[in-house]
């Protein structure tokens, strides 16, 4: 066995030459190490500095963007955001003595790197960042992003990434109510694999990762360490790919779901006893993450021994066992006296737990191996004060010419209806439940709405009906065209699907999923869109309480579109109540709530028909989507609706064969109302991409007097388009065919290119 590299050795041969570029580190970082800590660090301190300072971990390119988000409101009509950023989650109050927490996270480059694992393992992460904060998690959610969906790379990841989401969150035994599967050539090379996870706590049961209070006991308990996604954070999720793929591939970490449930209903457990003081999962960056956060958060330092850290693998270096980023682990600290009943509980569950040190009176982290002292350092200097990067920014020069090429360059058929079998069985509009089928969607029995509604809408409280409507969503295209209105409208679509279910959106969380730093012209959009998302939160009066950031997601020269994929969270006081997006009965009244513009450029009708990218994305008009919220929350709760559908992706020709097709009951559509109102023909009418709309159904001739009502309180256009009726999509003049006509285009997409 080598000798140790020990701070006492580190300090007598200084010019030791030591791999500081191989750990993903730049050399002045490397020098600053060196002047914190006043010598070199030992080979176990490097380890510990390259994973927690890189880019994944510490956000040293994105912090001085990020806090802008700290000055928006923490208030929300049920209460106080109870935890925000910094945290593991967000933690909202809804009400009742009930909170709930959410967070969506990336595993993008392990994910393109071995699929299954990597997409499993994120699940597995995001579901660990709930339990960390008291909660039960409730349900998970999936974004999801690939190449082009004729590309061979694409039926190598798709598979893979589905199998890793719904084997881990099946076995899981969570619901997966909602996502998306979006498919562009600028994410071949770099899939984005997005998770989250919501789960439900009591006011009183909410935990904070801090370690407080001078001997309290520093338990690891769940899984043993392995040698498994060693500096995977450092060097594999904080590189750009070559043209050829990742330069090194460290191994992708390995889940193991049912280690996770025990391991969920054990912390359920040992909180319910109140005998953990502190806690913190691992995931990125293992130990090195766990303890320098947790001390760093605390009143004073800690002392840990490495020897006491129960291995899968002897042979695992002091560096190893500290970067290892295997599953199912997490850190709590303990008081004295409640340590056997932690470990009676732990026991009980048969999980395996180990004491590895404590909280001590000073302010260092101190890690010894073998009785040797391998690591002192300020565990501040690690975890928070790491390098912050104001990043050249750049506005892209080819953004003029790309904005210039609007739609209006391509052909208009005469027949405006006859697109629309073309746009349904396109790869981002077509039917994905050959996908989503393969995800458990109702167990545990809350789910009230799932794909392929707007939103997820989950029971919290099964005594009054108390629960939570969530939806991600983002159009790349979008935010490459104007990042800023891109992530407005990102947060514009989620919003609005989370309205239509009745619920009164609450807070976000976001995955930003952006090129490399290093370019000026990606830190331009990266700026833009917090610019857009902070200005957007602000307006409609919601806090962001978390999320993530994932740069480097590019191959050579070639960026993604930015993708800053936002997820929001509202509040339904009965889920009962929540509405359908499918017209579910025969003569019902059909009303088409908002105003339709000439909003082509980025849709899917220019992209999916087209091939083209150009001219500028659909206006942003925030006080026309609260102002709809408004009116969903005010008629769901009044009961007088019976179908909603957000009008997104393809437009109202899109929404109206999704709604028939859903719900099985067919309509007559007639677009003069709409077209004399808004100065729209036919075709804009039918796939222009305007915001701030959305179809509803009522069920009689009294009802529609009522929702006018309530649209004119409100201030939300309202115009009747027709009923519910027959088994056909019929658009006056322009269409005219059967529920199974535009199912046979919508359906065969995924089945040609999946199996």
């Amino acid at each position: 066995m080598s000798a140790l590299d020990t701070v006492t050795r580190a300090g007598q041969t200084p010019d030791v030459q030591q791999p500081w570029a191989d750990l993903g580190l730049k050399q002045d970082e490397y020098e600053r190490i060196v002047a914190i800590l006043g010598r070199r660090p030992t080979s176990a301190e490097l380890a510990m500095y390259s994973v927690m300072w890189s880019e994944h971990c510490s956000y040293k390119s994105s912090k001085v963007h990020l806090k802008r988000f700290g000055d928006l409101p923490s208030e929300t009509p049920p209460g106080k955001t109870l935890a925000g950023i910094g945290e593991n989650a967000g933690v909202i109050d809804i009400g009742r003595g009930w909170a709930v927490t959410f967070k969506v996270e990336s595993h993008n480059h392990p994910s393109y790197v071995e699929p299954y694992r990597g997409a499993a393992t994120g699940i597995g992460g995001i579901v660990r960042d709930i339990m960390a904060m008291g909660a039960r998690p409730i349900a998970v959610m999936d974004p999801l992003r690939f190449g082009a969906i004729d590309h061979p790379d694409t039926a190598r990841v798709l598979p893979g990434v589905v199998k890793g989401i719904g084997g881990y969150g099946n076995s899981l035994g969570l619901p997966n109510i909602g996502g998306e599967i979006v498919f562009d050539d600028c994410y071949r090379g770099n899939p984005l694999v997005n998770a989250l996870c919501v789960g439900s706590l009591r006011h009183e049961d909410l935990h904070t990762a801090n370690a407080t209070g001078a001997g309290n006991k520093i338990v690891l308990f769940g899984a043993k360490t392995g040698g498994d996604g060693i500096g995977g954070v450092s060097i594999l999720a904080s590189e750009t790919f070559d043209e050829g793929g990742p330069a090194k591939r460290p191994a992708v970490r390995v889940g193991d779901p049912f280690a996770e449930k025990v391991l969920i209903e054990c912390c359920l457990d040992l909180y319910a006893a109140g005998v953990v003081e502190g806690i913190r999962d691992l995931g990125g960056a293992g130990l090195s993450c766990a303890t320098s956060e947790l001390a760093s958060a605390g009143d004073g330092g800690m002392s840990i021994e490495l020897d006491l850290v129960p291995l899968r693998d002897s042979t695992l270096s002091p560096e190893e066992i500290l970067m290892s980023e295997s599953q199912e682990r997490m850190m709590a600290v303990v008081a004295p006296d409640k340590l056997d009943a932690f470990l009676a509980i732990t026991g009980r569950w048969d999980v395996e737990a180990a004491v590895l040190g404590e909280v001590t009176e000073g302010d260092r982290l101190v890690v010894t191996r073998h009785g040797e002292t391998i690591v002192d350092v300020p565990p501040r200097s690690v975890a928070h004060d790491g390098p912050v990067y104001e990043r050249p920014i750049a506005r892209p020069e080819w953004l003029d010419a790309v904005q210039a090429d609007s739609s209006d360059s391509l052909p208009r058929p005469a027949d405006p209806g006859a697109d629309l079998p073309a746009l349904l069985a396109s790869p981002n509009i077509c039917d994905k439940s050959r996908v989503t089928n393969q995800y458990d969607r109702y167990v545990l029995g809350n789910t009230k709405r799932a794909m392929p509604h707007d939103s997820g809408v989950v029971r919290v409280d099964e005594e009054s009906g108390l629960g939570v409507a969530l939806s991600t969503d983002c159009n790349g295209r979008f935010g490459r065209l104007d990042p800023y209105a891109g992530a407005q409208l990102a947060l514009a679509e989620s919003y609005r699907n989370v309205a239509t279910s009745g619920a009164l959106p609450l807070a976000v969380t976001d995955c930003l999923n952006f090129g490399s730093p290093e370019d000026p012209a990606v830190m331009w959009q990266f700026q833009q869109a917090i610019g857009g998302l902070f200005d957007a939160c602000l307006e409609l009066g919601i806090p962001v309480t978390g999320g993530n950031v994932s740069f480097y997601n590019q191959t050579g020269e070639t960026a993604i579109h930015p993708t800053p994929v936002v997820g929001v969270l509202g509040v339904i006081d009965d889920v009962s109540t929540a509405v359908s997006s499918g017209f579910g009965a025969k003569g019902e009244i059909v009303l088409l709530l908002g105003e339709t513009r000439d909003e082509l450029d980025g849709g899917e009708w220019a992209h999916a028909l087209h091939g083209h990218l150009g001219g500028q994305p659909p206006t942003v008009d925030l006080a026309a989507e609260k102002a709809l919220a408004d009116f969903f929350v005010d008629a769901v709760r009044r009961g007088v609706l019976t179908s909603s559908h957000d009008l997104s992706d393809g437009g109202l020709a899109v929404t109206l064969a999704e709604s028939v097709m859903t719900g099985g009951t067919g309509a007559s559509v007639d677009l003069s109302p709409v077209l004399q109102r808004d100065g729209v023909d036919a075709f804009t009418a039918l796939y222009s991409e305007s915001t701030a709309r959305a179809p509803v159904t009522v069920r009689s001739e009294a009802d529609p007097a009522t929702v006018v009502g309530i649209a004119e309180t409100h201030g939300v256009p309202i115009a009747r388009l027709g009923s519910t009726d027959g088994d056909r999509l019929k658009v006056k003049d322009v269409l005219d065919l059967t529920i199974e006509d535009l199912r046979a285009a919508h359906t065969g997409t995924m089945r040609q290119y999946f199996g």
